[in-house]
């Protein structure tokens, strides 16, 4: 296959992997209407996913350098349809559990390879677009899928099959045509190793990154709790049963978080994370006011104000964190950023599904955007304790290029240009 074809199939093949996470958002309504289960399963359903998309990021994501990109993205490919299979076939909770457990483990392993082959095969005259590529396409899949699923949950036949049944199709002829993937894998062809990814905070940089992680678990702990029970909110309080509406309020959070990275990308050091700030504080203040006057306009604009907010603050957060460490060690440290992350996405995301049982959608979700804003209020006045033992993370971070991962998506470090010498596969 000719390196620039293999470089768009690539791009492609990250673009389906997130839109297939995100193709459940609007079905939840659906299957807790059908199978009569608890919000807090809903959540439960989509935490298992970030665990053990950051269990097989961490234990599998240096794979690709022994055995070949090739192979391991096949892998990835297999457990894909046999997640889809099992969401196609679904009639109960455990099906739902575990195709999201394959599914998780699919995207993790895929997600260090994906973004490794990109850069590998970006075109020597434009190397910068293995970065931009593999940093826009899951966030085009994070802003489709939920749209897709949506559409075709409303007005589709078959509305907890059909999805899955196209993403097997694709995934399928995907898998065909990536038989033919050049290996760019240095190393290529060595026997399985399993090393797991070494996690590693500099001790002169503990602090500072006590107090991001904060800022990082926030963000990503409303992306995952609005990611699972944003359609809830809408069927609820909104008094709509459109599916396309459940799917099209995700889709807004993750676009205006992708849009949010470039607007405020020229900020440097902390003012990312505090223009941010302010914009997620008055995102949760239209959120909330939509919610009280269950107006669609105000609830969806202040989604699109918060998730404005929302990218920047990742992105202010996570170039302060990478240049926490030397580019020798800063794999390590990213590790334990995306053990913040995911840890952020899924578990806040699971209590609140449990108060949902207790306090209701409304109360619940109210007092979870308050606690957001004021983690975010926590986190803005915490950000003149960074400090490191040579120079300052605000300094620092100004030398790490823009991209960064997306809250709801992130690809593999190296694909955000951090550094170069970051070995891969996280």
């Amino acid at each position: 296959m000719p390196r620039g074809v293999a470089f768009w199939l690539v791009g492609v093949t990250s673009t389906l992997l997130v839109m297939s996470s995100a193709v459940p958002s609007p079905m939840y309504v659906v299957y807790q209407q059908e199978w009569h289960f608890s919000a807090a399963m809903i959540t439960v359903i989509f935490g298992v996913y970030g665990i053990c998309v950051l269990g097989s990021m961490l234990l599998f994501g240096s794979l690709s350098d022994t055995v070949g990109r090739r192979p391991v993205l096949l892998g990835a490919l297999v457990l894909m349809l046999a997640a889809m299979t099992l969401f196609a076939l679904a009639h109960g909770v455990a099906w739902l559990l575990a195709a999201r457990i394959v599914q998780g483990m699919g995207v993790g392993i895929a997600t260090g390879t994906v973004g490794a082959a990109l850069i590998e095969l970006a075109p020597r005259n434009a190397p910068s677009r293995g970065t931009l590529v593999n940093t826009t396409a899951p966030v085009l899949g994070a802003a489709v899928g939920p749209l897709i699923g949506g559409m075709l949950v409303q007005y589709g036949p078959a509305p907890t099959v059909l999805s899955y049944l196209l993403l097997l199709a694709v995934f399928a002829v995907a898998g065909a045509v990536l038989v033919f993937l050049p290996e760019t894998a240095p190393n290529a062809g060595g026997r399985f190793q399993l090393k797991p990814r070494r996690i590693s905070i500099p001790a002169p940089a503990r602090r500072s990154f006590a107090v991001l992680a904060l800022t990082v678990a926030t963000v990503w702990a409303f992306g995952g709790t609005f990611q699972a029970l944003g359609p809830s909110l809408v069927a609820d309080l909104l008094h709509s049963q459109n599916h396309l509406l459940g799917g099209a309020v995700v889709a807004v959070l993750a676009a205006a978080g992708a849009i949010g990275q470039p607007v405020f990308g020229r900020l440097t050091g902390r003012q990312p994370v505090v223009a941010g700030g302010v914009i997620l504080v008055l995102g949760v203040i239209g959120l909330l006011a939509g919610m009280a006057t269950s107006s669609v306009p105000v609830f969806i604009g202040g989604i699109a104000i918060l998730g404005l907010g929302w990218g920047a603050v990742f992105m202010g957060a996570f170039r302060l964190m990478a240049a926490l460490a030397d580019p020798e060690h800063r794999g390590e440290l990213l590790a334990a950023v995306y053990i913040v992350a995911y840890l952020g996405l899924s578990l806040p995301a699971i209590g609140a599904g449990i108060a949902v049982r207790y306090f209701g959608l409304y109360a619940t979700m109210s007092v979870f955007a308050v606690v957001v804003a004021v983690l975010m209020v926590v986190s803005m006045a915490g950000l003149p304790l960074l400090s490191h033992r040579h120079r300052s993370a605000e300094s620092l971070a100004r030398d790490v290029p823009v991209a960064v991962p997306h809250p709801c998506c992130p690809p593999h470090p190296d694909a955000t240009g951090v550094s170069p010498k970051v070995p891969v596969g996280v």
